[in-house]
């Protein structure tokens, strides 16, 4: 029982923790947040010196529980000068990244990157900031709370650092400028605090806002840029049309505005060609290239790719912005919010295949936008899976490239996982993605394995309930940054099966998965004994081919499923009973009656089996 007998501030100081401690309560049991920002930013970009200055504006709002007493900045471009991070990771590496390799060491001073702030205001009084390679940490005068906002004013400069590594001038292709990571940019800020990571190279975590980008360039460059155009009638150049304005001296401010986006890109040359095209499916899209031996491939670009657009909204959710740019420049192929950096000299099934792969990251990083730095394979992995499911439906459609009809279109990855994870090199998917060991455990870990991530529990739910899981996936979690577990629960409301198990050993283990027909079996029964050799528990699938010519399909599900899938497609399983993972051997029945002439494991090729061989006892099918 309380005594009331209180102060009024005594009363004011329990009220007023009580309610804090409700709030706090709430947000970690029931509530979702994530910060907000918007950027106003103008630069002006001297394309003789490759200097760059700006002038930027930011709106933060802190909707987290927490208090906040400082910022931080990413710097990207400081990244690039001897010595860095960035620099000293790739000479470390076995395998370092051959784009970088000893290139950063080796910059003269007038090709190295940097990027510098002047002075930074809060509400418009000067702050402390400092400077430590590619993180700006600035000391906040005035604290900001819980649902506050906060002014930041900054001047800055910089240099457009050779191309190298996705962002710089004068590109391998001849592009001029490639600016991606290219302005001082406001850190993650989450559940788990502040993302402060250095730059190494790897990847990216943003904050969904607005950004206003007026740039000041030499009237003699087009411009391509995230976002929509906002004055094409003042710098007298048609950007809804192909015309290409004329050469002359000075400046032209190019104003872009795009809503809803966690970052900004833009790329300048004088000598791109612009194309609009408005198809069927997709949004208005833009084109940027030099006209070239490959022009005829850029050329028939656009309406395969209006045609991608209406796969991929069809299978993994509706694409939400007004525009989309492809854009040569880069080093290979880099994604960004309405817009990808692609590298252009391919032959058409070459730039299909990166624009796709770009294009669908629309969906795994600009729009769902998972921490990549922690779940790198939630972004790539599921990327290099629809990927996959999209170019085999376009190859079908326009008939470049040969189309696939393996019975399972992701068997490749498949089985090049499984014998990467025999290498020894495999490092767990929860490792974060700037500390893998080896570029090759990185690149497995993000592509292939992420997306057999999505084979497998395709596997076990069954085809029907994983096409269900991929579309509530991105309706749910759309512009809310999900992470594992947000994906295995919906996927688990879906089947109504148990799936932390499987996370558990996907994600946080290097276990492989290996099933095998007991040596035991000679056929001479109708019991066929299954052992599991490997120690990754998995559901099993089994056919039995009988001397009659019929066959029957049979699931084994794991107990701790609490459940099983019962049909795929035309195939109805027999379920049987749960094989607890304690158990090695499982004794599974055929049809009674009759005699078995052949069984086979994962007849469709799904199942991440790191020793096939041991999975077929009996005659070769015809």
């Amino acid at each position: 029982m309380f005594n009331f007998n209180l102060s009024k501030m005594q009363k004011a100081l329990f009220i007023l923790s009580i309610a804090m401690g409700c709030q706090i309560l709430s947000f970690a049991q029931h509530g979702y947040w994530q910060q907000e920002i918007s950027y106003d930013m103008t630069v002006n970009v001297d394309v003789k010196t490759h200097a760059l200055d700006g002038i930027q504006r930011v709106v933060y709002t802190n909707n987290s529980p927490d208090i906040i007493d400082k910022i931080f900045y990413h710097l990207y471009f400081n990244a690039f000068q001897p010595g860095s991070m960035m620099d000293i990771r790739n000479q470390m590496l076995p395998d370092a990244d051959p784009r970088v390799g000893q290139r950063i060491t080796s910059l003269p001073p007038e090709a190295q990157g940097h990027l510098h702030a002047e002075f930074i205001k809060q509400d418009g009084k000067t702050v402390r900031f400092a400077e430590e390679g590619t993180i700006l940490e600035v000391a906040l005068n005035t604290i900001l709370e819980p649902g506050k906002s906060t002014v930041l004013e900054m001047k800055f400069n910089g240099q457009v650092p050779e191309q190298i590594r996705r962002s710089g001038r004068d590109n391998a292709e001849g592009i001029a400028y490639s600016m991606s990571q290219w302005y001082p940019k406001v850190c993650a800020y989450d559940y788990r605090g502040w993302h402060a990571n250095p730059y190494v190279g790897r990847e990216f975590y943003g904050v969904w806002g607005s950004f206003d980008v007026k740039i000041n360039i030499d009237k003699s460059y087009i411009v391509a840029a995230s976002g929509q155009l906002q004055n094409a009638d003042k710098i007298g150049y048609g950007y809804s049309d192909t015309k290409k304005p004329k050469a002359k001296k000075g400046k032209v401010k190019w104003h872009f505005i795009a809503e809803n986006v966690h970052d900004f890109v833009w790329a300048a040359d004088p000598d791109y060609k612009h194309v609009v095209y408005k198809g069927k499916f997709s949004p208005e899209m833009h084109f940027f290239y030099q006209e070239n031996e490959n022009t005829e491939a850029w050329e028939k670009l656009p309406q395969i790719m209006d045609d991608a657009f209406g796969f991929i909204n069809e299978r993994y959710g509706k694409y939400p912005y007004p525009v989309y740019s492809f854009i040569q420049g880069g080093d290979g192929g880099m994604e960004y919010p309405m817009a990808t950096l692609i590298t252009g000299h391919r032959s058409l099934p070459s730039l299909v295949g990166v624009s796709v792969h770009e294009l669908v990251h629309s969906w795994y990083q600009m729009i769902l936008a998972t921490d990549e730095a922690r779940f790198a394979w939630m972004d790539e992995g599921f990327t290099s899976y629809a990927s996959a499911e999209t170019m085999n439906f376009l190859k079908e459609e326009h008939g470049f490239g040969k189309v696939s009809k393996n019975k399972e279109l992701h068997s490749g990855s498949i089985k090049s996982f499984a014998n990467f994870a025999l290498s020894g090199y495999e490092e767990p998917l929860s490792t974060h993605a700037d500390h893998f060991n080896t570029n090759s455990a990185y690149g497995v870990a993000a592509y292939v394995k992420g997306a057999v991530y999505l084979a497998q529990m395709r596997y076990i739910i069954g085809e029907e309930n994983f096409d269900k899981l991929m579309l509530e996936y991105f309706n749910t979690w759309k512009f809310k940054h999900p992470e594992p577990h947000h994906f295995s629960r919906i996927a688990e409301k879906i089947s109504g099966l148990e799936l932390d198990w499987f996370n558990q050993y996907f994600i946080n283990t290097t276990h492989t998965v290996d099933y095998a027909i007991d040596s035991s079996f000679v056929g001479s029964s109708n019991e066929v004994v299954l052992r599991r050799v490997g120690v990754f528990p998995m559901p099993v699938d089994v056919r039995i081919d009988y001397e009659d010519g019929s066959h029957s399909y049979h699931t084994i599900p794991l107990r701790i499923m609490r459940g099983a899938k019962n049909r795929e497609g035309k195939i109805r399983y027999q379920i049987e009973k749960d094989w607890p993972w304690t158990h090695p051997t499982f004794t599974l029945k055929g049809v009674e009656g009759k005699k078995i002439k052949r069984v086979e494991i994962d007849s469709s090729d799904r199942l991440v089996d790191a020793n096939r061989s041991n999975n077929v006892w009996g005659a070769v099918l015809n």
